[in-house]
């Protein structure tokens, strides 16, 4: 697993030493409204990236992302009405969760259908992470 962080910090770090520092980059603007926007679980598609976007403290302004795979819906026997998601870099691996074993290293993560409005795509992620900057500078924003 350390070999794979490696290689994506060594490819981020190529990629970030090759930018021209004199060209500023301008993001465009956009409108935020004023709750988070999840994914519909009706949506999720197996196999396809999402972010959990999650708080340390109630007030919403430390927040932690992680990126998830959506593995399925009631993967146990015995399961009714589970979400499952993998981490990304056992994903990667080609770790499942039918096969995996303790020496793969992977992380699931369940949630019962009906909570799991944590899980954002990107753009929606984005927004609720730039709310939380709003919140952080003192501004309202839910």
């Amino acid at each position: 697993m350390a070999s794979i962080a490696l290689s994506h910090y060594d490819a981020f770090t190529t990629a970030y030493s090759n930018l021209d520092r004199s060209i500023a980059m301008r993001f465009e603007a956009r409108e935020l409204k004023p709750y988070a926007e999840p994914v519909p679980e009706a949506e999720l598609k197996e196999g396809s990236v999402y972010f959990a976007v999650n708080y340390f403290d109630d007030e919403m302004l430390i927040p932690n992302m992680e990126t998830l795979v959506f593995a399925g819906r009631d993967l146990a026997d015995g399961d009714l009405g589970r979400l499952y998601f993998q981490d990304l870099g056992s994903y990667r691996e080609g770790v499942r969760y039918e096969s995996a074993t303790e020496d793969d290293h992977a992380a699931f993560f369940t949630c019962p259908e009906g909570h799991a409005n944590h899980i954002f795509e990107y753009e929606q992620a984005l927004n609720e992470l730039m709310r939380c900057s709003l919140g952080r500078k003192g501004m309202r924003t839910y």
